[in-house]
């Protein structure tokens, strides 16, 4: 089939290609990698929240049978370098980096005390028995009331714990307030949780003495980022560092950020002139891999009577933990720009203050600051339409931004100050009326608050926007090989969502040959590319796929230059035939691996200043038992507009799979300290995670209404949104169920006993109305 009759595959469902080799066994992820002399690391970490370090004798440790190296901050001769924030950099920030061991003081437990290398990781870990450490303690700061007081400071030389305060301002906040027919004001909290995948975190390093280059394999998301800061931080050029991708059991924003194991591991390959390996264990990776959320806000909205939103003003303290780490900063931004979300609010002024605690430093994940904007939010709005008299889902869709509306200008963030992101296309009612349609909002809403066989049921609909394909730009080669296939390289990382797959469909359309011949797609290392931007931030479909139309089209170009050299004509004379295995011009032709017989290989490029903003809505229908406070998600339905499809069933599976975190993190996950700053849901036999079937029946419907014009896919990033509304649209709906409680579910999570109190706080009986026994 040629090119002519066969039909596109962007826009199919394809198998994921990667699958055949991981359902296998035959993916390799970093701790499949062996290799000779290899030794392994092993941290032992702070078990005190806070205190002054007054000493670490690890000579014992030094002695033990198998041990090749102990290393402490007194071994760093050029002093402890510091973990450089990446995202959002600002002076007054940088004063909060985390040191890549803890020196003279610790601030949160876990922090990175000593490393011990050794012959195998059960010797090392014999090894921490051998280190003797003298903290002496100092009260912990665990939330950011404490914080704020500044009484017990995390840097004496700072003299505070508030870390900075980011505004979002736009319009005229204070007149709106002062003259709006309606006002409210509310109190919420989301807690502090994190991202759990598969794989937790891993590193092997390779130093060659002669040829002075480094390995380091494990490296994901950033690569080119994580090895131009770790070249800097051991003095060495950059392109004598190869960062390694591996196979990866998922990332989800909060691995392959630059960590202190990221440093320590390198360092002591090179100072041993030995491989060395270390994998995180799971009681590890929750003490240590960066948490997320934790932020309480007080957030005010003005209406007219009709329900028209006019502004939104509000205060938010966000909990970052013990260090701001490289991506610490994305979290609280976005909180204060997007806390609008999808609507048509012209007034804004939203502040974020960042203080410091004795916690695990925070960061990014999935959807960060955007899911806790939108349960702030979501809640206000519902409780502003009951206090108005209006129904919630009216309410929403007047004032959801339309295609008259593009491109809206969002807030501008403060200190930064420069101009705000604007949207690109959409009506973003479309996808309300679709949910709406498909979970059946009529007939369920007969439901409303009603006792069903011993359960309360509750509906909620939630709307978002989502901010994705963020630059600066991708690269990627596309190299035609001697026997006619095609290998395709890309700046892009791979952490799970399945690039090689749509990569693949992309390529095989601009090129115009079936998917078959395109021999593999390789991502993320830095020695595919030039330089690559890796993933995060819902940018691989855009950038990446985008780089490599360039570079489609860039081989082609070159083909066709040279073909005309040897037909001796001009390029635009040259045809290319056959699924690019012939070109030909003036009656003559030539097969193309005959044409080039050692290969071609092309570059291509993407740059983009803008983002792309997928926008939806989600709606829930749960059933809350008032005697045990658990929450059942009956039916949960997502539409969303993507702009552009590349892969349905990739697509599905993203946003399915979101959704489905976000419902772990709303209903079951939660990281709790003691006031001593100690961490009590350290396993996964206390920090819940979802199962399969916790969850059943989750329904998600992509559009592809409005493509959006930043890129030639017309794609738009869509790794996110699933997870940004879940935690408004899952508390609205327990408040639908409950509202004869009079109960406000305003502080997330909703796990049972936090439900049963809120029933309980407000009586056994309901404040209002009979208690209705209905047949469902």
């Amino acid at each position: 089939m040629s090119s002519r009759t066969r039909a596109p595959y962007v826009g199919r469902t394809v198998e994921r290609l990667e699958d055949q080799r991981l359902l296998r066994g035959r993916g390799c992820y970093v701790d499949d990698i062996d290799c000779s002399g290899v030794l392994h690391a092993v941290i032992l970490r702070s078990s005190v929240a806070h205190g002054h370090i007054r000493s670490i004798d690890a000579s014992a440790a030094r002695a033990m049978p198998g041990v090749h190296a102990v290393l402490t901050a007194d071994d760093l001769p050029g002093g402890v370098p510091m973990v450089p924030l990446r995202m959002e950099p600002h002076p007054q920030v940088a004063r909060y980096e985390q040191p890549v061991i803890a020196q003279r003081k610790v601030r949160y437990v876990g922090e990175p005390l000593a490393v011990v290398v050794a012959d195998t990781p059960a010797l090392a870990e014999d090894a921490l028995s051998g280190i003797a450490v003298a903290i002496e303690p100092l009260p912990a700061v665990t939330g950011w009331e404490a914080a704020i007081r500044d009484d017990v400071l995390l840097f004496e030389e700072h003299g505070t714990n508030q870390v900075i305060t980011l505004t979002a301002l736009r319009g005229e906040v204070d007149e709106v307030f002062r003259t709006a027919d309606y006002t409210r004001k509310e109190r919420f909290a989301v807690h502090r949780h994190t991202a759990v995948p598969m794989e937790t975190r891993g590193l092997l390093a390779e130093w060659d003495a002669a040829t002075r280059r480094l390995r380091v394999s494990g490296l994901m998301k950033v690569p080119f980022a994580v090895r131009a800061v770790l070249a800097r931080l051991l003095a060495l050029p950059e392109d004598s560092i190869e960062g390694v991708e591996t196979d990866v059991g998922a990332g989800f924003g909060m691995r392959g950020e630059f960590y202190p194991e990221d440093f320590l591991v390198p360092y002591l390959a090179r100072a041993l002139v030995r491989p060395v390996k270390w994998i995180e264990d799971r009681r590890e990776h929750l003490l240590a891999i960066t948490h997320a959320r934790e932020a309480e806000c007080e957030l005010e909205i003005a209406c007219r009577r009709d329900g028209t939103l006019l502004g939104l003003r509000g205060v938010s303290w966000f909990d970052t933990g013990a260090y701001v780490r490289a991506n610490g900063m994305t979290g609280p931004r976005n909180l204060a720009q997007m806390i609008p979300g999808p609507y048509r609010i012209g007034h804004l002024k939203m502040e974020v203050r960042l203080v410091v605690s004795n916690k695990t430093p925070s960061g990014s994940y999935r959807g960060p600051g955007r899911y806790e904007a939108d349960f702030f939010r979501e809640r206000l709005i519902d409780l502003a339409a009951a206090d108005l008299g209006i129904d919630r889902v009216a309410m929403r869709r007047m004032n959801l931004l339309t295609e008259a509306d593009m491109p809206f200008s969002l807030g501008r963030v403060m200190p930064w100050g420069h101009r705000g992101a604007t949207t690109d296309t959409g009506d973003y009612r479309i996808p309300l009326d679709r949910c709406l349609q498909e979970i059946g909002w009529q007939t369920k809403m007969a439901l409303q608050g009603r006792l069903v066989d011993g359960r309360y049921h509750g509906l909620a609909v939630g709307c978002y926007l989502e901010g994705g394909s963020m630059g600066p730009s991708e690269n990627a080669r596309v190299v035609l090989e001697p026997d006619g296939a095609f290998a395709i390289y890309v700046g892009s990382s791979g952490v799970g969502q399945g690039i090689e797959t749509i990569f693949a469909q992309i390529a095989a359309d601009a090129l115009g040959v079936p998917i078959e011949r395109i021999r593999g797609v390789f991502h993320g290392s830095t020695g595919y590319v030039k330089l690559g931007f890796g993933s995060g931030g819902s940018r691989s479909t855009v950038m990446g796929g985008s780089a490599i139309l360039d570079a489609a089209a860039n081989l082609k170009r070159l083909l066709r230059e040279t073909a005309a050299a040897q037909f001796g004509c001009l390029p635009d004379e040259v045809a290319i035939i056959d699924d690019l295995r012939t070109v030909s011009a003036g009656g003559r032709s030539r097969s193309v691996p005959e044409l080039a017989v050692e290969g071609l290989s092309a570059e291509g490029r993407f740059d983009n200043d803008r983002r792309t903003y997928s926008y939806g809505t989600h709606a829930a229908h749960v059933a809350v038992d008032p005697a045990t406070g658990h929450v059942q998600v009956l039916d949960y339905v997502s539409v969303e507009d993507v702009g552009r499809i590349i892969n349905p069933a990739t697509l599905h599976g993203q946003v399915v799979g979101a959704i489905l975190q976000g419902l772990g993190a709303t209903l079951m996950e939660e990281l709790v300290y003691d006031a001593a700053g100690q961490l009590l849901t350290g396993s996964l036999a206390s920090y819940l995670v979802p199962a399969a079937d916790d969850y059943p029946v989750i329904r998600a419907v992509s559009l592809e209404m409005y493509p959006s014009p930043i890129s030639p896919l017309g794609a738009k990033g869509a790794g996110e949104g699933g997870i940004i509304p879940v935690g408004g649209v899952i508390a609205n709906a327990v408040a639908a169920a409950l509202g004869s409680f009079g109960v406000q579910p305003n502080r997330l999570p909703l796990t049972p006993p936090r439900v049963w109190q809120l029933i309980a706080s407000a009586g056994s009986r309901p404040a209002s109305g009979p208690l209705h026994e209905a047949m469902y």
